[in-house]
């Protein structure tokens, strides 16, 4: 499942990024966004959605929600 399906809330485990886009990659791995890391889903947004990631917390869109599988 992607991280857009993902309850608010909850934590999750990020099992990948789905992406052939290396900057979008790189873009990711920058937040800590990467596989084996925690995830953490705060509110939901019209546009994409509030995500806990180690220390920090990041808006993210629906593109980048896609493209991380929990």
């Amino acid at each position: 499942m992607t991280l857009r399906e993902a309850e608010e809330g909850k934590e999750y485990i990020i099992q990948g990024i789905v992406t052939d886009d290396e900057e979008l990659d790189a873009f990711l791995f920058s937040l800590g966004c990467y596989s084996g890391e925690p995830i953490t889903v705060i509110s939901h947004l019209k546009g994409g959605m509030v995500v806990a990631i180690k220390d920090g917390r990041y808006t993210i869109d629906t593109q980048l929600a896609e493209a991380i599988a929990v």
